[in-house]
């Protein structure tokens, strides 16, 4: 995404990293699947209900993806346009439901009595055993603002960085002294340590002169190269968080060797499939 709004990749170009990101999942999911268990686990008997509006969220959020890519390849704006189109787009039409319906709007200010929610259950849309309406605001209110407000701090260090020099060495270090497709493989190691989104932004930052396979190179190495270890990505973060004591760091980095070689492999790929972009 940082790569296509700076302009360097354009949105269909993306298309040739596919077969190396197979690459890099098969060999990682291979290996990993002779330790994974062969049980089954017990299906889910509860019976899904949509609620009222649900398939026109949907239809919001596919709508909100079309129009952050054709904000940028059409009209030439932005992708955060179209993004922030969509959320106004998708807060009016959680207005509308919470207009509709302000009894069930807080999904936490339900009677606790047995028989009032046995009532309410009966009385909300003829949905039995539905739950509250959708509450975006209530969902923007439970955002993660900490990780949000960490990865701004780290955008302003890495320009901070930028403005005072320290870049420039470090470019020259990397894609001078090294060249440019070992720094790119470089860049994804050191994203598995400080986070790929930093470091992609300060790849940004430096701007090194690159064709379109160096540049297809860093993005794949850094997004899959974060995954080497779990604090590499904001979603291995995430699922600390929520898985704990089960998903924790020492527990991924048992299996850093199997994403490693998944990692090779797909860089090995992209060099080979997309020796023509070079």
């Amino acid at each position: 995404l940082m790569v296509w709004q700076a302009g360097h990749v354009r949105f269909e170009q993306f298309f040739a990293l596919l077969a190396p990101s197979i690459v890099n999942w098969l060999v990682t999911a291979v290996i990993m699947s002779f330790a994974v268990s062969n049980e089954k686990p017990q299906p889910v008997s509860e019976k899904a209900t949509l609620q009222h509006g649900a398939w026109i969220v949907v239809g919001l959020f596919i709508a909100t993806i079309a129009m952050a890519v054709s904000a940028h390849n059409t009209l030439h704006l932005p992708p955060v346009v179209g993004m922030m189109t969509g959320l106004g787009l998708l807060k009016l039409f959680g207005y509308y439901l919470r207009r509709r319906d302000r009894r069930f709007s807080d999904p936490f200010e339900f009677n606790i009595d047995q028989t009032s929610m046995a009532l309410d259950r009966e009385v909300r849309d003829g949905h039995e055993g539905a739950t509250a309406q959708y509450d975006i605001y209530r969902n923007l209110q439970r955002a993660e603002w900490d990780t949000l407000m960490f990865f701004y701090g780290i955008t302003l260090c890495v320009g901070g960085l930028g403005a005072l020099g320290y870049l420039g060495k470090v470019s020259e270090i990397f894609y001078i002294d090294l060249g440019t497709t070992y720094a790119n493989i470089l860049v994804g190691v050191v994203s598995a340590l400080l986070d790929n989104i930093p470091v992609m932004f300060a790849v940004l930052a430096m701007d090194p002169e690159m064709n379109l396979g160096q540049w297809l190179l860093v993005t794949l190495t850094a997004g899959v190269g974060g995954s080497m270890l779990s604090i590499g990505s904001a979603a291995g973060v995430a699922v600390m968080g929520q898985a704990r004591g089960v998903y924790t760091f020492m527990a991924h980095l048992k299996w850093t060797w199997a994403i490693a070689l998944g990692y090779a492999a797909s860089i090995a790929a992209h060099l080979l499939v997309n020796k023509n972009l070079f």
